[in-house]
């Protein structure tokens, strides 16, 4: 194959221009996973491909040694069991049940490092179709991903980073197309940045999501600390989450990005969390939580809250149609001691709604946890048009203050969508950094200011941004009326004049 190097924009537009063969057919919240997860067997097929033939280079043809190195490489893929296997017998009958044969069998052979990653993802599916449209909708896609356009192998692509930037881009458009579905695997990667950046990850953080869906905000976290400390991989990612097949998306997205430090697992983190500390059995602690879990969800375990075991509703059981302040107790509760720091995404209803939700909240803001509130523009997540805000809790604080950030206004729109630019973002990140008011957009609120309005936190009655309209001069207004009139009496008068030449009756 030729050795040309790829840029990230041919492998974007290629991966998306694969998804062509369900366009029309089959609803991408259905085909998206069929889509991400071949790109991710492309990948290692392609790796894979590459090893062995330089393999072949160094030992010759047959040669034994061939067959014992691959056995030792980091990632195993059985034979028969490759894209390139699948590939070849595509115009055969059974396509569907191929693949999942070939998954199921890199699974086994990889042990706990893709343990059940497509369990929950089937090719041979009735959803596709048809036993023939189904063969050949796989035949195509197959062909899609065996075009040249799309050989990822490390001679050709040359970075990690690009076969793993390709897996987000896919995501994002997936997201933008999949409307109330989107928000259960993507946060908008502006938003991403903006908590990455506000909980200053350090070297040897432990960082949580416990709600991760595809994994993106936990990169985006490491991200941080690579670009902030030379390169460092002196952290560790932990995630949950509770659809099937979004975790197998994290774990794909964990392993294209070449993040090897990392624990997600698969279940409800509110009713059944699993990342448990295996000395105490008790909820596992760590450095940064941070999660944009699902707005308001109704059935989000109420009835099983007061036998909590591990005690994460003692301030109060949240509503039972709201779990807003389930994850953020949930949340509190698994912060270290000393250096635990929290930001999670909520919808405005969490500042201001009263019932056991306000009793949460003013335990929280007297227990000093509660360190800055920023509001966020409507419609800038996926499958909702509501504004959000960004809830910053610490656990050892320089203050018991709370800063108070009205960022809702500060945005650009591109089509139904807003995005917050980097401008906007750093302006927010001063800002938060600063911690000083500022008139029109930040507030530092006392606990005397907070007591005196009830405990609510609706922005408004912390950051006054009221425009006052502009004086009217009456006088003025009234002498351009009277002008105006004299100015219609003289055209009205040569109107009357050319409609009486014309023979009209006026």
């Amino acid at each position: 194959m030729p050795d040309s190097k790829i840029n990230q924009d041919e492998i974007n537009s290629a991966v998306w221009k694969a998804c062509d063969t369900f366009r029309g057919t089959i609803d991408s919240s259905i085909y998206k996973d069929f889509v991400l997860t071949m790109l991710f067997l492309k990948y290692i097929s392609d790796v894979h491909k590459d090893k062995y033939q330089e393999l072949e280079k160094a030992y010759g043809e047959g040669s034994p040694m061939i067959a014992a190195m691959m056995k030792s490489q980091s990632f195993i893929i059985p034979e028969e069991a490759t894209f390139w296997d699948l590939y070849e017998k595509r115009h055969e009958a059974g396509n569907g049940q191929r693949i999942d044969e070939a998954l199921h069998a890199i699974e086994e052979a990889n042990g706990g490092k893709l343990k059940n990653v497509f369990q929950d993802i089937s090719f041979n599916t009735d959803k596709l179709g048809e036993e023939k449209q189904k063969n050949e909708l796989l035949r195509h896609l197959l062909e899609d991903f065996g075009k040249e356009k799309l050989n990822l192998s490390p001679s050709r692509v040359g970075s990690l980073d690009v076969i793993g930037n390709a897996y987000e881009y896919l995501i994002k458009h997936f997201a933008a197309g999949s409307g109330k579905t989107a928000g259960e695997f993507y946060t908008p990667p502006e938003v991403s940045d903006l908590l990455s950046i506000i909980l200053e990850p350090k070297e040897g953080d432990d960082i949580c999501d416990p709600a991760c869906g595809s994994g993106s905000l936990l990169m985006k976290c490491g991200k941080q600390i690579r670009n902030n400390f030379d390169g460092s991989k002196k952290y560790a990612l932990f995630g949950q989450e509770a659809i099937g097949s979004t975790w197998s998306l994290a774990k794909m997205n964990m392993f294209l990005h070449g993040e090897d430090n990392h624990k997600i697992e698969w279940g409800d983190t509110i009713r059944n969390p699993k990342l448990i500390d295996s000395k105490s059995l008790g909820l596992m602690h760590f450095d940064i939580v941070t999660a944009n879990p699902p707005f308001s969800l109704e059935k989000w375990g109420h009835d099983d809250a007061k036998n909590d075991k591990y005690g994460r509703f003692h301030r109060a059981i949240p509503p039972k149609g709201k779990g807003d302040y389930g994850f953020i107790s949930h949340m509190i509760e698994t912060l270290k001691p000393d250096t635990g720091r929290m930001a999670v995404v909520v919808p405005h209803g969490v500042l201001f709604r009263g019932s056991t939700e306000g009793k949460i909240r003013q335990k929280l803001i007297e227990e000093n946890l509660l360190d800055t509130v920023i509001g966020l523009p409507e419609k800038l997540f996926f499958g909702t048009g509501i504004p959000a805000v960004i809830l910053v809790y610490k656990k050892q604080k320089t203050d018991s203050k709370v800063l108070f950030i009205d960022a809702s206004h500060e945005f650009i729109s591109n089509k139904n969508q807003n995005k917050l630019t980097t401008e906007i973002i750093q302006k927010i990140i001063s800002t938060y950094k600063a911690r000083e008011s500022i008139q029109k957009y930040a507030h530092l609120a006392s606990l005397d200011e907070i007591k005196e309005n009830d405990f609510n936190l609706n922005i408004p009655r912390y950051v006054d941004t009221f425009e006052e309209e502009e004086e009217i001069d009456l006088i003025e207004v009234r002498a351009e009326r009277f002008q105006l009139e004299s100015e219609l009496k003289i055209v009205e008068e040569k109107m009357k004049v050319c409609l009486g030449e014309l023979g009209y009756d006026v």
